[in-house]
């Protein structure tokens, strides 16, 4: 039960928060684009089976790669994809808040 509420906590209100604050102006646009950051779990539906609650996304999938992980953060370099970016880096974090209940 905590391991849910920690993981999906994650995936909501770090992005309402950051959005909250930094984004005060336009909060909801940015706390949508954010949480389409989620979108890299597509990546689950390459693996079989297509969920495994004792399997660590980190280092599995490829969305998940310690590649991609660099390249998000890469990312929040430029202006233009800081957004995008903050939620593919706060999802991952989400993530490794997940595998370290496992």
């Amino acid at each position: 039960m905590i391991q849910t509420f920690a993981h999906y906590g994650c995936h909501f209100l770090i992005p309402l928060f950051v959005a909250l604050i930094f984004y005060k102006s336009q909060w909801k646009y940015a706390f949508l684009v954010m949480i389409a950051g989620m979108l890299i779990d597509l990546d689950h539906l390459l693996a079989t089976p297509i969920f495994d609650p004792n399997r660590c996304s980190i280092g599995f999938h490829p969305l998940h790669s310690y590649f991609a992980i660099l390249f998000y953060l890469f990312l929040l370099i430029p202006k233009k994809s800081r957004l995008v970016a903050l939620g593919l880096v706060i999802h991952i974090f989400a993530d490794v808040v997940d595998c370290s209940f496992m």
